[in-house]
């Protein structure tokens, strides 16, 4: 019996552990940036801009109602799987 070595590569995100990492990175980052918006002096257009955590609001929800714009528009745009095959009875081979 021989050892068979698999020749598989494996990649940064199939560790569970780094994945982990990353989770945290991303967290520490927001956090950050969470408590960097009580801190800078931000020079604001709107009054509403003054708000704590306006921006990620902001982005959160335009986020959200681009998905829901785009799974309304799936409806309406939405083709059936054979839309592009060709129908054999409907085509002239020019004879």
């Amino acid at each position: 019996m021989s050892n068979k070595v698999t020749d598989e590569k494996t990649y940064l995100f199939d560790k569970p552990r780094n994945v982990s990492r990353l989770l945290l990175g991303f967290y520490i980052i927001c956090g950050g940036l969470f408590i960097a918006d009580f801190v800078v002096h931000r020079h604001l257009v709107h009054p509403w801009e003054g708000f704590p955590g306006f921006y990620a609001i902001y982005g959160f929800v335009a986020c959200v109602v681009l998905v829901v714009i785009a799974k309304e528009m799936r409806k309406v745009l939405m083709r059936k799987e054979d839309y592009y095959d060709v129908k054999e009875e409907n085509y002239d081979m020019g004879e």
